[in-house]
């Protein structure tokens, strides 16, 4: 297995049906395409599991589809404390991810 590491900058945005308990940055559409490309194994939903990197943070999740076609990461509450972040924010992130080849 190869693996697959993309870094981009997004912007801390609240999930429309619970806002006050969500907060996502979205994988920008050019990398959603080649996820989408790539022969990766899906979860429910057709999520991809992932390790993310904010800041000094690193942790194990999946990034989901949306309906535009790019992915959303979750960003925890924890997360967001431990690295200074909040809505609004426009932040630094890495994802990794495995080819199932």
């Amino acid at each position: 297995m190869a693996g697959m590491r993309y870094e981009f900058e997004s912007t801390l945005v609240p999930w429309a049906a619970r806002r006050e308990l969500w907060v996502f940055a979205h994988v920008p559409a050019e990398i959603s395409e080649e996820l989408d490309d790539a022969p990766l194994p899906r979860g429910g939903f057709n999520s991809i599991k992932v390790t993310a990197t904010l800041g000094s943070s690193r942790w194990s999740t999946s990034i989901f589809p949306e309906s535009d076609g790019t992915y959303a990461l979750a960003i925890k509450k924890s997360i967001r404390t431990r690295e200074d972040v909040d809505l609004g924010d426009t932040v630094h992130v890495g994802i990794e991810v495995e080819l199932d080849i």
